[in-house]
């Protein structure tokens, strides 16, 4: 079986792609698979490292207003296409799949051109521009929110699986995860974090929280300020008057290595809301408090967040909004009525989708079939 997949531009389209990948090699040793990308994308550094095959095409993203830029990146664009309907024929594929970013359009109309078997995944709550319009071509579109389903215009298509979730993260404990950290299980964990490089909204709020909650004999607070921000962040804690080495329940890192540690053994997640983040905080059923990046394309992450939110998994509130004073009331109210906390991390379970990965290999091998 020989299988291409192409996603890229952000991790969020090239994760979800290796996950899909990595399941796909373990359930099929056999399978060849092709990862096909932006030769000048991320995916172009990332996706060798994985120890995958890599074929890079031209490529670029429209922008979003009127601009002579838009001619040149239809030119390439085409040049993609052409580059993708090329390798196609010469690697002759069963199936090809899709998890987004505009290198995945030229490939994917290709292959369903070709009556290639084609798969997508969307990531999102609210579909990216690309998987809307590849969506009336493919043979299977797989989701991982139940809102998506009315952006697609054949809904028959659709199956809701859930995002990929990484095996570490659903196989760590919460009692391995404490005892990794050095945190005692005898209180509440709460959890936050604003990506790699940090969010500086969430970290002038958490300084507020810590000065709230520092000593609370209730909790245990570790706080990932992000490589960029921790510098910054000690300097703000500092001018509040907190003593961070004296509180004995705040821990501050500027990364974390072990997420799967500080998930098994969260009882709240502050964070944004990417797709990831949402998926993995899910499978484990976490509650959550949500602040979307709003700089996400097409404010995806307001719509994940929202989603969350509705199902009462989660409290969303947007970044111009948040403030210390809002989460120090947020978190006392939860730690306040422990049966609201129980009722979001019940509805955030049932969220979960722990065999995303197993439902979308399912829906390749149908395809295969």
């Amino acid at each position: 079986m020989r299988i291409v997949v192409a996603g890229g531009g952000t991790g969020g389209h090239i994760y979800p792609a290796l996950a899909i990948a990595r399941g796909l090699k373990e359930r099929h040793p056999e399978v060849e698979i092709l990862y096909v990308g932006n030769n000048q994308g991320m995916e172009a550094d990332i996706v060798p490292k994985e120890g995958l095959p890599f074929k890079g095409l031209a490529g670029a993203g429209l922008e979003r207003k009127l601009s002579m830029r838009n001619f040149l990146v239809l030119w390439r664009t085409g040049l993609g296409f052409w580059q993708a309907a090329r390798t196609l024929r010469g690697w002759k594929p069963d199936v090809v799949i899709g998890t987004g970013g505009y290198v995945c359009g030229p490939v994917v109309l290709a292959a369903a051109l070709s009556r290639i078997p084609t798969l997508i995944h969307e990531q999102n709550a609210l579909p990216g521009v690309t998987n809307r319009i590849l969506a009336r071509f493919v043979d299977r579109v797989a989701v991982t929110f139940k809102e998506s389903v009315k952006y697609f215009p054949r809904s028959h298509k659709v199956i809701l699986t859930g995002l990929p979730v990484r095996p570490e993260i659903l196989r760590a404990t919460r009692p391995e995860g404490l005892k990794k950290l050095g945190i005692g299980a005898d209180r509440f964990l709460l959890f936050s974090f604003g990506g790699s490089r940090g969010a500086r909204t969430l970290n002038k709020a958490m300084v507020d929280v810590i000065k709230q909650f520092g000593g609370d004999p209730r909790l245990n607070i570790l706080h990932v300020t992000g490589s960029a921000g921790y510098g910054e962040f000690l300097k703000d804690c500092a001018a509040k008057g907190i003593d961070l080495a004296k509180t004995g329940n705040v821990t501050i890192i500027s990364y974390l290595y072990s997420m799967q540690d500080a998930l098994a053994a969260a009882g709240l997640v502050i964070s944004r809301a990417g797709a990831a983040t949402c998926a993995e905080i899910t499978a484990l059923g976490i509650p959550s408090i949500l602040v979307p990046y709003p700089f996400a394309a097409e404010n995806h992450q307001e719509h994940n967040a929202l989603a969350l939110e509705k199902e009462g998994a989660a409290l969303m509130f947007l970044d111009r909004k948040v403030s210390g004073d809002l989460l120090c009331n947020r978190i006392a109210g939860l730690l306040e009525d422990r049966g609201k906390l129980a009722a979001m991390a019940e509805a955030s379970r049932k969220m979960g989708k722990t065999r995303a990965l197993e439902d979308i290999i399912d829906c390749v091998d149908e395809l295969v079939r």
